[in-house]
């Protein structure tokens, strides 16, 4: 019998790497003997939002571009004209933290369509995915009313299961010296380690190889 590959995935819903390494770790939750818990990692959260400008817009289209040649995934031009060249808007993952923190306490294995449907409403739709309206949308659009009623008016319970997440996200990016998200974390303890994430934009097979083979 197989040993089970414990995977921990930070990430930011705002993280247009992130949205690229998505297909691969669909396809790592897929595998039967892998297990995946994503993190958010606050990155563009609380401290870290700030109001979308110029600078920021051009810095992310032109990584976009780099991130689409490398997986396939869209940025659509829409997104470009209605999300980052708006001139509007703010640049805040706080709101799809907290939904996806909701979707986890309702609906856990739901959690990652979620995520993947707040990433699309924003590089594929041009939503804006800051705006707690827009993300409110996308999960009464997936039918996850339970999770929609805790998001618009949120509980003590929910309140602090997504502050404990993203503290947690936060001490393992500082145990491992990582810079910034996506991060993978293969196994627990001591024995975790960093998967370099270049892997999480090739191909998705020669990932899983090289982890059952560790």
């Amino acid at each position: 019998m197989s040993k089970t590959i414990r995977l921990t995935y930070l990430f930011d819903p705002l993280c247009g790497w992130c949205y690229g390494a998505a297909p691969a770790i669909e396809t790592l939750m897929q595998q039967d003997d892998i297990t995946v818990t994503a993190l958010p990692s606050g990155l563009f959260a609380g401290a870290g939002a700030f109001p979308m400008n110029a600078g920021f817009a051009a810095h992310a289209w032109q990584a976009d571009q780099r991130i689409a040649q490398l997986t396939g995934q869209t940025f659509s031009e829409i997104y470009r004209k209605n999300v980052l060249e708006s001139g509007a808007g703010k640049v805040d993952s706080g709101p799809a933290n907290l939904a996806l923190s909701a979707v986890h306490l309702t609906t856990p294995e739901r959690e990652f369509e979620a995520l993947t449907a707040i990433q699309s409403a924003r590089y594929v739709d041009g939503r804006d995915n800051g705006d707690a309206a827009v993300i409110g949308s996308v999960l009464t659009g997936l039918g996850l009313g339970d999770a929609a009623k805790r998001f618009a008016a949120p509980d003590a319970e929910l309140l602090k299961f997504n502050k404990s997440r993203i503290e947690t996200a936060q001490a393992e990016m500082r145990r491992f010296g990582a810079s910034g998200v996506p991060t993978l974390v293969a196994g627990e303890g001591a024995g975790a380690r960093v998967v370099g994430s270049n892997a999480l934009y090739g191909k998705p097979d020669a990932l899983i190889a090289a982890l059952r083979a560790a």
